[in-house]
């Protein structure tokens, strides 16, 4: 399960977000893991709510002003109920100063209490995308994956198939590389798998013959990709009979693969001696490319036959 400590969270953005830790400095051990992100009744970052409370409370002039007006007893009321559902942390944004309430409750409910000088809202916006990666679905896949023309490929298929030998030209023609062997593909949002490589494999393709090259240091930085979002496969596969046999000639409908609950398009590549598998892979990204403008060549071909065939009767 995908988790991040508060202590992590406060390490990966103190500089970015100018953080500081005021309060509650025992607390750092505090999980916010990816269930939080799947519970409705609870939200993951957000301004001080008493109702649907936070796990990470952001509290700005207003939401300080308004505690500053309300019997002691009531707040402290209201604040523990806020604590007792499961706080996290608390981020006092816009330069704001921790009133000293704030501070005690901190430390006595073992719950960080950060300062920050940016707006709240711009603060939450640049948490957000951070939370959705570090807490993300997560599964593995055995492939390639590539930025082929700026666009996420992964290439499948059996082990043999050549799929490390074809990266490796696209390399070449200058894709970039984002992992080999194992692919992590992240859920960050509904609709988008994100690709990582695992650290171990970070820079390494295997070629059969040739062993594992180090490709940062044959083709430099500019040939590596840390992340790339997944918007096409590739499948390829050695035909078992004649290739007429084995794939459909002209498609009418886009192949697509189900990854997390998210459908991925999907195109097969038949391996056969003397086909440029490099040129192909390139053609279906701008073929996929072209579909997303609303731009379908074989839809074109046949609707252009069909007219051919109204007029010749």
């Amino acid at each position: 399960m995908p988790k991040v400590t508060v202590a992590q969270l406060f390490e990966d953005n103190c500089s970015k977000l100018r953080l500081t830790w005021i309060a509650g400095h025992d607390g750092g051990f505090k999980q916010i893991d990816s269930v939080n992100l799947k519970d409705s009744r609870e939200g993951l970052i957000g301004h001080l709510n008493f109702i649907h409370p936070n796990w990470i409370q952001v509290l700005a002039h207003p939401e300080i002003n308004h505690l500053d007006t309300l019997d002691t007893d009531v707040r402290q009321k209201k604040l523990h109920d806020v604590v007792n559902a499961g706080l996290a942390c608390m981020v006092v944004a816009g330069g704001e100063q921790a009133p000293d309430y704030l501070r005690t409750l901190a430390d006595a409910a073992h719950a960080p209490l950060f300062g920050c000088p940016m707006d709240s809202v711009e603060l939450m916006w640049m948490l957000r995308p951070y939370l959705a990666r570090a807490l993300a679905d997560c599964t593995t896949m055995h492939g390639v994956f590539l930025e082929v023309l700026g666009v996420g490929v992964m290439l499948t298929g059996d082990s043999g198939v050549g799929k490390s030998e074809l990266a490796l030209e696209l390399i070449t023609r200058g894709s970039g590389l984002i992992a080999d062997d194992v692919i992590e593909l992240y859920r960050v949002a509904p609709e988008t798998l994100e690709a990582r490589c695992p650290p171990l494999l970070k820079d390494f393709l295997e070629v059969r013959g040739l062993g594992v090259l180090n490709i940062r240091t044959i083709f430099g930085e500019a040939a590596l990709r840390s992340r790339k979002n997944l918007k096409l496969i590739v499948h390829l596969e050695k035909p078992a009979g004649t290739e007429a046999h084995y794939v459909e000639r002209l498609p009418l409908k886009p192949g697509l693969q189900e990854i997390m609950g998210i459908s991925v398009s999907k195109v097969t590549i038949p391996v056969a001696a003397g086909r440029n598998l490099a040129v192909l892979v390139e053609a279906a990204v701008r073929n996929y490319v072209l579909q997303l403008r609303g731009i379908d060549s074989t839809r074109d071909f046949i609707e252009r036959q069909a007219q051919h065939m109204n007029e010749g009767s």
